[in-house]
């Protein structure tokens, strides 16, 4: 009997990293989850262990990563445009200190494979200038040019983690605009569906509805199901450069709340708050390099992950 390999889910208590957690669990995987906090949306019993270990200190990480055969690095201190506009140190300090020391105990306690879940925000900003823009490819990544610190941080990790392949083998995955239910959805952390799918829960018909710049900015989302199907394909496969893990299927934050107010059936006043951060003003994902490593894309509509998604909302703010 084949033994039972081990894995390891760093940032198992946020969103991504605790459906990741689930998904391999299902696949037959021993799963430690580790984060600074426990999941908050769903059962920690769910994995086979859960510590609570606070990875910017190397003997937490070494704690982490031992008797683990690999490793899926998604823990870091994150958030939506406001958060990672308004927290550049704290961001920057915290992800590099976490990445850096994961990649050294990975390397110490001999992991074979290691995942690194880097993001949309590393491509450059001259690249994204326009609503209608070009879907972003892998190789768009250079001359670097990301427009916050976030992207810089995350930039750099890619290059960290490559830096160990001599040690345990590498995969990363580039996410774009990942969304779902059992995720942040208020207090300045969450992303645009999950803030706009609680904005229209807690309006009534006909009200209006407040929406961070023009909402003529665009944006693609993939629903966090595929996303952790696509991870754990790449995980598998011999791709060892960055790879796009979204939808293609690019939308306006317009566009967006219109999709969510028509699955609440409601008819609402858009109130357009120029003065916040946008980011970007377009961004997609060109998953052409995807389906020909992978033989493999997303296959849920943003109608349907939005329709799950804002259902769990509307049940948490009521």
């Amino acid at each position: 009997m084949a033994e039972i390999k081990k894995v390891l889910v760093t940032g198992a208590g946020g969103f991504i990293g605790h459906h990741l957690a689930r998904f391999l669990k299902a696949q037959g995987f021993w799963v430690r989850g580790v984060d600074i906090k426990e999941p908050e949306y769903s059962d920690k019993s769910e994995m086979d262990e859960f510590l609570l270990l606070d990875l910017r200190f190397y003997d937490n990480c070494v704690k982490a990563t031992e008797g683990i055969d690999e490793v899926y690095a998604l823990a870091a201190n994150m958030g939506g445009i406001g958060f990672i506009t308004y927290h550049n140190s704290d961001v920057l300090y915290d992800n590099v200190t976490i990445n850096a020391n994961t990649a050294e105990a990975c390397k110490k306690n001999s992991v074979k494979r290691v995942f690194y879940s880097s993001s949309a925000c590393i491509y450059p900003t001259y690249k994204q200038e326009e609503a209608n823009l070009v879907a972003l490819k892998e190789s768009d990544a250079y001359p670097a040019d990301p427009d916050n610190e976030y992207g810089w941080e995350k930039l750099f990790s890619e290059r960290l983690y490559k830096s160990y392949d001599e040690f345990y083998k590498v995969r990363i995955a580039r996410f774009h605009n990942i969304f779902g239910p059992e995720g942040t959805f208020d207090g300045g952390r969450e992303k645009a569906p999950a803030a706009v799918c609680r904005k229209v829960a807690l309006v009534e018909d006909g009200q209006d509805i407040e929406i961070w710049g023009d909402g003529e900015q665009t944006r693609s989302f993939c629903l966090v199901d595929d996303c952790v199907e696509g991870v754990f394909k790449l995980m598998n496969s011999e791709v060892t450069e960055p790879l796009n893990i979204g939808s293609d299927r690019l939308i306006s934050i317009n566009g967006l709340v219109d999709a969510v107010s028509k699955i609440a059936g409601k008819n609402l006043v858009e109130k357009h708050l120029l003065d916040k951060p946008q980011g970007v003003r377009g961004r997609n994902s060109d998953n052409t390099l995807c389906k020909k490593v992978l033989g493999w894309e997303p296959q849920i509509s943003l109608e349907d992950g939005l329709k799950v998604t804002y259902d769990w909302i509307s049940k948490q703010v009521k």
